[in-house]
C-alpha cells in the first residue's frame, strides 16, 4: 500500500521549506512522465510579474507561463471573470450555443481581418486545425493534387504529429518517423527561396511573423508584404501562427500589423485566457467555408469559463493605451539589453519587438537561467545560446531595471 509522504509545516522555518520542496519534487518525479526538465522549485502563488516557490522565496517572472499570463499572475479582473462564469455554467460542449463563446468571437471578430472563428484549447490544436483547413479548403477549390504546406526552417508550431510535421527543427522530429507528408522547409526571411518552392502541389504558407522557439528572429520590414504577394499571385493560403507574439506581445494587438499585411488564417493561444486553456482559428469568411458540420470539432474547445476569461483578457489588451506602453517599455527594456552588450562580449547580439526580446550569446545559456533563477528571476533559453524575455505585458519598468540589474550580474 502506497503511503503519502508528510509534509510539514512550512512557515517554521527555512529546514522545513526545504524538505517540504524536496519531498514535492520526489512524488512528481515518481509519478509525472519525465517529458520536461523541470526547474528544481515548488511555485505556490503569484501577483502581477512576481512569483513565490514553497520556501518562500521571490522570483521576478520573465516567462510568464511562455508568453501566456500577459496580464501578470492573479488579476483582480479575469479572476472575477472566472469565478463569477463558474457558477453559471462550465461545460455542455459545442452542441449549444454559449453567449460567452458568441461574445468572444464577436469581439475577435470586431479586432481583426477575420470573419470566422474555431475555439480549441491550445497553440498546437489551433494550428492542427489551420493545417486541416488549408488543405480542405484547397481540396474543395482546385482538387485533391494541392496539400503542401511550406513552412520555415527554425519554425515551432507544436507538439502534435501534424504541427511537428511542420515545425522546422530536426531536433524535434527524432524518434517520430514518419512524419505527416506534405511540408516544405525554407529559410525564414528569404522570400526568393520561398518563391522557388511554390509547386502545383502547394496550398498554403505558415510563419511566424516572429520567430520565438526559434531565437526571437525578427524579419525585415518587406519580408512579409513580398510573402502576401506571393500568396496572391499563385492562390494560397497565408497562415499566420501568432500563438506566442500575438495578443500585444509586440506592441500591437496582433504581430502581423507591423507589416501592413493580414493572413487568410490566423491562430491564437498562449496569452488569450491568461492562463486557462484555450486556442483559436481566426479566418476570413470564404476560408471558413472549408469546414461544414462534421468536418472538425473540439469537446472542451471555447467552453464559458475560458471564454469569459478570455472576453476580459481581450477588453483590457485591446486598449490602444495598454499597446502604446508595451510598445514604451519594449523600447525601454531593448535600449536597457543594449547597454548590457559593451560591457559582457559574451553577448552576441540583442533583438527584440515589444516585450518578446532574447540576447544571443557565445556560449551555453542554460546555466545562465540556473544563475538568474538564484537570483530571482526566471528566464528560459532556446537554441542552445539565446536567452529570451517574455515578462507580462504589465510589468513596469521598475521590474525591468531589477531584471536588468540581475542579469548583468550573472553574464560573464
Amino acid at each position: 500500500m502506497k503511503t503519502d509522504i508528510p509534509i510539514p509545516d512550512t512557515r517554521n522555518s527555512k529546514l522545513e521549506t526545504h524538505s517540504a520542496s524536496a519531498a514535492w519534487m520526489n512524488r512528481g518525479k515518481r509519478t509525472l512522465m519525465n517529458t520536461y526538465a523541470r526547474q528544481p522549485m515548488v511555485l505556490m502563488r503569484g501577483q502581477g510579474v512576481r512569483l513565490w516557490d514553497l520556501d518562500g522565496k521571490e522570483y521576478l517572472d520573465f516567462l510568464a507561463g511562455i508568453a501566456v499570463c500577459n496580464l501578470g499572475h492573479a488579476h483582480p479582473a479575469i479572476t472575477e471573470a472566472v469565478c463569477r462564469q463558474v457558477q453559471d455554467l462550465v461545460h455542455v460542449s459545442n452542441l449549444y450555443h454559449t453567449i460567452p463563446q458568441i461574445k468572444l468571437a464577436e469581439r475577435l471578430v470586431e479586432l481583426s481581418f477575420a470573419d470566422r472563428v474555431f475555439f480549441c484549447n491550445s497553440g498546437a490544436e489551433a494550428n492542427e486545425g489551420a493545417i486541416k483547413l488549408c488543405r480542405r479548403y484547397s481540396w474543395q477549390k482546385f482538387g485533391p493534387d494541392r496539400y503542401k504546406i511550406i513552412c520555415a526552417a527554425n519554425s515551432f508550431h507544436g507538439r502534435t504529429l501534424a504541427t511537428l510535421s511542420a515545425t522546422g527543427q530536426e531536433k524535434f522530429w527524432q524518434g517520430f518517423a514518419p512524419l505527416l507528408p506534405g511540408f516544405v522547409f525554407v529559410p525564414f526571411n528569404d522570400p526568393a527561396a520561398l518563391e522557388a518552392a511554390i509547386d502545383n502541389q502547394t496550398c498554403g504558407v505558415l510563419l511566424e511573423p516572429v520567430q520565438g522557439e526559434g531565437g526571437v528572429k525578427i524579419p525585415t520590414a518587406d519580408y512579409f508584404p513580398e510573402v502576401r504577394n506571393l500568396c496572391d499571385k499563385h492562390n494560397l493560403l497565408l497562415i499566420l501562427d501568432e500563438i506566442q507574439v500575438g495578443l500585444g506581445r509586440t506592441g500591437r494587438l496582433f504581430a502581423h500589423e507591423h507589416f501592413g499585411i493580414t493572413p487568410d488564417i490566423m491562430t491564437l493561444a498562449k496569452g488569450l485566457a491568461n492562463g486557462l486553456p484555450i486556442g483559436a482559428l481566426l479566418v476570413t469568411e470564404e476560408v471558413a467555408a472549408g469546414f461544414v458540420p462534421g468536418t472538425h470539432a473540439s469537446t472542451f474547445g471555447g467552453g464559458p469559463v475560458v471564454t469569459a476569461a478570455a472576453l476580459t483578457v481581450l477588453e483590457i489588451l485591446a486598449q490602444p493605451d495598454f499597446l502604446a506602453e508595451v510598445k514604451a517599455k519594449g523600447e525601454y527594456f531593448l535600449n536597457g539589453l543594449r547597454q548590457l552588450q559593451p560591457r559582457h562580449r559574451f553577448i552576441q547580439e540583442v533583438r527584440g519587438l515589444g516585450l518578446i526580446l532574447g540576447i544571443e550569446i557565445d556560449g551555453d545559456g542554460v546555466p545562465l537561467v540556473d544563475s538568474c533563477r538564484e537570483k530571482g528571476a526566471l528566464i528560459n533559453c532556446t537554441q542552445g545560446n539565446v536567452l529570451r524575455f517574455l515578462p507580462p505585458l504589465v510589468v513596469s519598468r521598475e521590474e525591468i531595471d531589477r531584471f536588468l540589474a540581475i542579469l548583468d550580474d550573472v553574464l560573464p
